[in-house]
């Protein structure tokens, strides 16, 4: 369940987007003006009549005729509307913005299309979406790992081991006195001794951004295949024995295990598990039967 800071920051997030989409469809034209009436002409008017209402009025307005700094401002809302009006497509879809405000984001989505849309550079909007997403994710991992963190800090088991902790920092002195002026610099370390021991409570790494992984795909998909090809040459054509490494890896995809899963059993295990060669389909029966007749017995 998503914690109460998390809730508040999507919440902000997504007010924060729907803002940045409906104000601009309110007065993506002409701000708050209408476009018309800036050129002093009806709906109904036509190219000509808008052409020479936008001369007549720039030659009015513009900042060498008319120094007055409201008139300036005025010349280049009169050279916005007239960019508008004087394209038929651009027009049409003013006059349709118009006749259907309800219509919020799709008169947006024109409007951006229209103006924006040619001169958007694709590679800028994947990065843009890439930061964007990987923003979310490390958001969402720093979260997990908190709350798990503050989850696993209430157990009776985590206060056992900090409490056996500060006692191996202190010497084994008990005395409460002394226990109570332990520096905060140490309990913090103790605490993060013990962060690093809690199973699935890993810190959120730049290096699983879905925008770094992107970047790095091409150094990632040529060493896969340079280990594909080391592979296939070591234990397919040579028929070399399979090292630790890659016999452990094997096991672990055959038990269909996770990395944190596989690297939380112990040695001894690991091992025993090996030397079965359960990545061959027999072996791997053998093992199944044989786990299934342990759990009927202890039942």
């Amino acid at each position: 369940m998503a914690s109460p800071e998390m809730i508040r920051w999507y919440a902000i997030t997504f007010t924060f987007c729907v803002l940045l989409l409906i104000y601009p469809s309110i007065s993506i034209y002409c701000d708050e003006d209408d476009c018309y009436d800036l050129l002093g002409v009806s709906q109904n008017a036509n190219a000509s009549e808008i052409k020479k209402a936008y001369y007549k009025l720039s030659l009015k307005h513009h900042p060498d005729k008319n120094p007055d700094p409201e008139s300036k401002k005025l010349f280049v809302k009169i050279a916005n509307a007239y960019e508008i009006l004087k394209d038929d497509e651009t027009r049409s879809q003013y006059d349709y913005a118009i006749a259907h405000p309800e219509e919020v984001f799709y008169n947006t989505a024109r409007y951006y299309r229209a103006y924006y849309g040619h001169k958007t550079d694709t590679r800028a909007v994947l990065i843009g979406l890439l930061l964007i997403l990987s923003g979310f994710q490390y958001v969402n991992q720093w979260t997990r790992y908190t709350q798990a963190i503050e989850m696993v800090k209430k157990t009776p088991a985590y206060k056992n081991k900090l409490r056996a902790l500060e006692l191996e920092r202190s010497g084994g002195v008990t005395n409460k006195k002394k226990n109570n002026k332990m520096d905060k610099k140490i309990q913090e370390d103790l605490s993060e001794e013990l962060e690093l021991q809690i199973k699935g409570a890993e810190k959120p790494s730049v290096w699983g951004l879905l925008g770094v992984r992107f970047v790095l795909l091409p150094y990632t998909l040529s060493k896969l295949l340079l280990w594909n090809g080391c592979w296939l040459w070591r234990y397919k054509v040579k028929k070399a024995p399979y090292s630790w490494e890659d016999a452990s890896y094997l096991t672990q995809r055959s038990l269909g295990a996770s990395a944190d899963a596989w690297r939380n059993l112990d040695e001894a295990t690991k091992d025993d598990l090996i030397q079965r060669q359960l990545w061959v389909k027999p072996n791997m029966e053998s093992y199944l039967s044989e786990m299934r007749r342990e759990s009927k017995r202890r039942r």
